[in-house]
C-alpha cells in the first residue's frame, strides 16, 4: 500500500486515482491518515455510497447481532413464503 503526505502531491487526483487502481494509496497530513483512494471494480454508485453510509452499516451491524442472538430462517426456507420455487437440485 503506498501513502500520500497531502502537502506533497503535485499530480492531479485523476493520476492519483490511475495508481489507486493497481494499489491502494492512503492519503495522510503530517503523518496521520487522512483519506483513502482506492480501486473499484464491479460497484455502482448505490453499493459504493451504501458501504459508506453509517445509518446503513449500523442497520446492518444490528440485523447480524439479531441474527446471532435470535437465529432466523435458511433461505430455502423463506422461498415459500416468497411464493419462490425451491432451488435445482434441492428438492
Amino acid at each position: 500500500m503506498k501513502t500520500l503526505e497531502i502537502s506533497k502531491a503535485r499530480r492531479s487526483l485523476a493520476s492519483y486515482s490511475k495508481k489507486a487502481r493497481k494499489e491502494p494509496m492512503v492519503v495522510t497530513a503530517n503523518g496521520k491518515p487522512i483519506a483513502a483512494l482506492i480501486g473499484i471494480q464491479n460497484a455502482d454508485m448505490e453499493t459504493v455510497t451504501l458501504s459508506n453510509n453509517p445509518q446503513f452499516l449500523a442497520l446492518i451491524e444490528r440485523s447480524h447481532q439479531r441474527q446471532s442472538q435470535e437465529g432466523g430462517i435458511s433461505g430455502e426456507q423463506m422461498r415459500p413464503q416468497l411464493s419462490l420455487k425451491p432451488k435445482k437440485g434441492t428438492g
